[in-house]
C-alpha cells in the first residue's frame, strides 16, 4: 500500500471513530452533564476497550472469533441488548421536558466512569473485527509482529485524538448551552442511532 492510500485509509478511520455511534455520544453526554473530567475519565474508559480490541485483534484474536462464531454471537447479542437499552433509556428522556441528557451522561466515582466506557466498548464484537479488518487492509501479507503493532499504535493515536477530544469539546460552555436548547432534538437522535446501531449489530453475519 502506497502512502497514499495509506493516508486516505487513515483518514476514513479517524471519520469513521468521530461519526455519531455509542462511544462518542456517550462522552459527549458525560462531559455535558458531569463537567469535562468525567468526560476524560469515560474516553479513557472507551480507549482502554479500544486498546483491548485493537491488541487482541493484532494477536489474532478477530480470527478465533470467525474461527468459532458462537463467540461473536454471545457477544453480539450482549451488545445489541445493551444498545437496545441506550436507545430506550435515551427515548425515555427525550419524553421528559425538564430532564437532562440522563440517557448518555455517567456520573458517580471515578471507577464507576471509567468501567462504563470500558463496558461499551467490549460489548461491541464488531470492534475487533474492525480492527482485525483494518490490519488486513494496509498491512502486506507476511507483516512481522513489530509491524502489526506499530499500526496499532499509529491507529490508535488516531482514537486518542478522537475520544479525548470529544470530552474537552463538548465539556466547553459554549456546547453545552447549545445542547440545552436542542436537548429533546438530540435525545431522539440518539435513540435513532442507538436503536439502528442495536438492530445493525443483530442483522450483522459473519464473513
Amino acid at each position: 500500500m502506497s502512502g497514499f492510500e495509506f493516508a486516505f485509509v487513515y483518514v476514513g478511520w479517524i471519520l469513521a471513530g468521530s461519526s455519531p455511534g455509542p462511544a462518542t455520544l456517550s462522552i459527549a453526554g458525560t462531559s455535558m452533564n458531569h463537567g469535562r473530567k468525567a468526560g476524560l475519565v469515560f474516553a479513557l474508559g472507551i480507549l482502554a476497550g479500544s486498546a483491548s480490541l485493537g491488541l487482541a485483534a493484532a494477536s489474532g484474536m478477530s480470527a478465533v472469533m470467525l474461527a468459532n462464531a458462537w463467540v461473536f454471537e454471545v457477544l453480539r447479542y450482549l451488545g445489541a441488548a445493551y444498545l437496545l437499552f441506550l436507545a430506550l433509556k435515551a427515548l425515555r428522556s427525550a419524553t421528559r421536558p425538564n430532564s437532562e441528557m440522563l440517557a448518555r451522561g455517567y456520573g458517580g466515582s471515578a471507577a464507576s466512569i471509567f468501567s462504563r466506557g470500558l463496558l461499551i466498548h467490549l460489548t461491541n464484537p464488531k470492534a475487533i473485527l474492525t480492527w482485525g479488518s483494518i490490519y488486513a487492509l494496509v498491512l502486506p501479507a507476511g507483516a512481522s509482529a513489530i509491524d502489526v503493532f506499530q499500526m496499532f499504535g499509529i491507529l490508535f493515536a488516531g482514537s486518542i485524538v478522537i475520544f479525548l477530544g470529544y470530552a474537552v469539546m463538548f465539556s466547553s460552555p459554549g456546547i453545552v448551552r447549545g445542547y440545552r436548547r436542542m436537548r429533546r432534538g438530540f435525545d431522539l437522535l440518539f435513540a435513532a442511532f442507538f436503536g439502528a446501531a442495536s438492530l445493525k449489530l443483530l442483522t450483522v453475519r459473519l464473513e
